[in-house]
Order: C-alpha cells, then structure tokens, then sequence
C-alpha cells in the first residue's frame, strides 16, 4: 500500500479515491471482441447514463467560415445602407462602441457590394454571390441576429469554439463527445479539416479543437488533404498488420500494469487511442479513397479525389457522418477581408458556395439531413463602415450583430430569425449570443446545456458557463 501511494500524485490520489469513477468508467471499457482490456472509442461512451429529452439530431457539421464573412454581402440586405453610401457613420450607432482597426478613423457607410434576391418559396434574402445558397433558401434557417464578445479573430474563434475567450477550455466537439460518446468504431468521434483559397488564411490553433480539461480522449484530430490526412497512419516498410498489432498489446499491457498502480484516467485514454490508432490504419485509407462514390455524387461537389479544397472537404464530411462521426468542423480560412472585398468575396463565395449546397442536399438525398445539424458561419461579422482606400474597399471586424444559417438536425427549414438596426450595425431583434446558439446545439443533440457539466478546480463548467438559452423559435 506504501509503495501504491507514494507512486500516485496528490490529485490522482484524491480523484481516485475521493470520487471512485476511473474504476467505476473502467468496466465499462472492455472490448467487444473478447479481449480484457482492449478498448475502443465505440466502448468508450458518453458520461450520459441517458439523454435529457428526445434528441432531433444525432451528429453535426459545422462549416466554419473563418476570418468572418460580411453579413451585409451574404444574408442581411440593408435598403438604407446602400442609400448612405459614402455617407458618415452617424454617432448614435458607433459612439462609445469597440472598433477594431477603424478607431479613431473617419467612419463613412459603405453600401452591399451585391445585389440581393428573394429565394424559394420561403423568400428568404441572400446575395448573388452565393446563387447554390439560393436554391435551398426552402432548407436553411438563417439567423441574421447573431452576436459576440471578441473582436479580434483569436479570441472570437476561441469564443465561437469553447463558449469564453479564456484559452485552455474544452471545444464545443469535445463537450459533444464527452456527453455522447463516439458512434465510431475507428474512427474519432471528432474531426477537423482546414482549406484555404482566398485572401490571408487565417491562423487556426490546434486548441480551437482541444479537450481543454475534459479527458483526452474528447479531443478533435485534425485530417489534412492531400497526402496521408494522418502522420504515420501507414506502416513503415518491412512493418506488418500482424507486427503492428503485436506492438500495440505490448504496450497496452504495460499501461495496464501501471492503470493498476496509479488509476490515472490519462493512462485509460493512452490505452483507447493506441487501440484506435492501430484501427484507423485500415479504416483512413479506405475513407480517403473516392473511387467508390457514384460520378454523379463527384459531379455534385466538383470533385474527384481529396485535394484539400473545400469541396473536398465537404464530401469528406458526409463520409465521415455515415460512419458515425459525432462532430465534423470544416474550417476554410480566408474570410478577413479588410479590403478588396469584392474580389475576395468572389473567391470565397465560389469556393464555398457550391460545396455547402451539395453537402446539405447530399444529405437529405441519403435521408441524413434529418439527424444532421449542418452550421455555416464564422466568428463575426463585418462592420457596415468603410475600410480601406480606392475604388475596392473592405470592412474592418464587428461583433454586434452577423448573420449564420443552419439545416437539417430538427430545425425548421426556411425561415429568417432575427434581426439587426437598418444599417445592419447591432442585433436588435431577437438577439443570439453565442451561448445561445450552443445550447440549441445541444438541445438538439438531446441536452440540456445546463446539466452537462465537469467539475474542475473546485466548480462545475459547462460549455455555456452560466448563460445561454435555447432558441425555441427556431426548433421544428
């Protein structure tokens, strides 16, 4: 018992002993296939013993749009806007306000850059940039009320992704997994991709996807394209499956040995990815590979093989869904546009557009969209005032009101919530904070935001802290 004690930490100690669950969580870890000790994400599970009401969807795919992409060029017309064109920025909407790189600037209007059109038998408003946007207006929830804290891209991502701007808290996707487990036998349960075509990729940080302080094993991997979307998910040569396998119960077994001494939940989650790892060698390839998907389905994204666009990307993501992944985020980077913002916007809208129709519509072709929550947006949006000099200006960042849409995953489909002011400045009708919009998210996955907790330092954190209210309006 002295020698058991003195190899443990204090905290592992105390968690072991004081709360009980690592032995508790590890009964329920054995494998299916017979082995003492093997484990795998799909024998992992979620820390729900059961959901909190009848789940509308049961994975999401989240298509990020970073950098932030301009409402007032996409989802939210604004008449008044385009008739102050060239206009000064009247006080009473930015005096006392925060403005990211227009501070202290002569603030003048400039108007949409495109034209906009009623869609669908909805008549829902969206921007000629994005004409496969506009052919299922009928299938997407557009919410031009959307609002935020941080006003810098780092920070309002980190907000966007784990619900506070303060760096090391677990992302929405692993909040999701550690609630529901993973449906996946080798695959994670949480996914990131990345694609860039346009104007200064924004950098994402890996912990945008991290599991913060939950258990390692929540945490997002991310896939790259082209090339192995894994490093080392091959063998070296000269290695076998049979060899390959061999390793990883050796090691598992001297993990197990020390489990045995120091119940500590990280060894647990070292075991379930080298279990994982091992079953992602034979399962990555096979799921990178597009040889199989019917020309028609290849013709719909205007795709042929992984290539790291983000069409790509976008069929990736449905493989990825079927399998049973949990929460897949698509990232493409090049939404900052401080100027050129035609040009770029142009960019964007072509490389993106047509992918997020084709995901949305290949899903609901499959009869997946039903149990899907599709999300496009970004972590803000842009300011109604003028950035830049000559003839193609930009807008600097804003965080008072932009617009997202969302499908599928049990919300109604062609509808408009909420809005901003007329010159699409601050959120004023049925505003949705961040918070909000993550605690529809899992009320739709079957949670209640407010029980979905974990007890670190001494209180209970969730993802929407001690805020947040789900966006009944919207629920189907």
């Amino acid at each position: 018992m002295n020698d058991r004690v003195s190899a443990q930490t204090r905290r592992t100690f105390l968690a072991s002993s004081g709360l009980g669950l690592g032995m508790t969580a590890l009964g329920t870890l054995l494998a299916r296939e017979g082995r003492a000790g093997t484990f795998s994400p799909s024998d992992i599970g979620g820390t729900l013993a059961a959901l909190h009401h009848a789940p509308k969807a049961k994975r999401v795919i989240f298509l990020y749009m970073s950098g932030g992409p301009s409402h007032l060029e996409t989802f939210d017309y604004k008449p008044k806007l385009a008739s102050m064109d060239g206009q000064p920025m009247p006080d009473s909407f930015t005096a006392g306000q925060p403005i990211a790189q227009l501070q202290g600037q002569e603030l003048k209007v400039l108007g949409p850059r495109f034209k906009f059109k009623r869609c669908g038998q909805s008549g829902q408003e969206i921007a000629d940039i994005l004409p496969y946007t506009q052919k299922m207006a009928d299938e997407i929830c557009i919410v031009r009320s959307m609002h935020t804290t941080q006003i810098n891209h780092d920070p309002a991502h980190t907000v966007m992704n784990t619900g506070t701007s303060i760096s090391g808290r677990p992302s929405m996707g692993s909040w999701i997994n550690y609630g529901l487990g993973s449906e996946c036998d080798n695959l994670p349960g949480f996914v990131v991709m990345t694609s860039i075509a346009g104007r200064n990729p924004q950098p994402i940080a890996s912990r945008q996807w991290h599991s913060g302080f939950l258990p390692g094993k929540y945490q997002g991997v991310e896939f790259r394209s082209p090339g192995d979307p894994i490093h080392f998910v091959k063998n070296p040569d000269g290695i076998t499956d049979e060899r390959q396998r061999d390793l990883v119960e050796t090691v598992k077994q001297l993990d197990e040995i020390r489990q045995r001494s120091l119940r500590n939940p990280e060894i647990q989650t070292r075991i379930a990815q080298y279990e994982l790892a091992f079953r992602m060698q034979t399962s990555v390839p096979e799921l990178m590979d597009f040889s199989g998907e019917p020309k028609n389905v290849l013709d719909l994204y205007g795709v042929e093989k992984p290539d790291g666009s983000f069409a790509a990307n976008c069929l990736m993501a449905r493989r990825l869904a079927e399998r049973g992944v949990r929460f897949i985020q698509l990232y493409h980077r090049d939404w900052d546009h401080h100027g050129d913002l035609v040009h770029y916007m142009n960019i964007c809208g072509k490389a993106t557009d047509r992918p997020a129709w084709a995901l949305v519509n290949d899903l609901k072709n499959r009869g997946m969209l039903n149990d899907t929550l599709v999300i496009w947006g970004g972590e803000f949006g842009r300011t109604p005032m003028f950035q830049g000099k000559g003839k193609d200006p930009g807008r600097d960042h804003h965080i008072q009101g932009f617009s997202i849409w969302m499908a599928g995953g049990g919300l109604k489909p062609g509808i408009t919530y909420g809005g901003t002011d007329e010159l699409g400045y601050k959120a004023v009708e049925k505003p949705v904070h961040v918070h909000d919009l993550h605690a529809t998210i899992l009320h739709q996955l079957g949670i209640d935001h407010e029980r979905l907790t974990y007890r670190y330092q001494g209180r209970d954190f969730r993802l929407t802290d001690v805020e947040g209210n789900v966006v009944e309006e919207i629920i189907g």
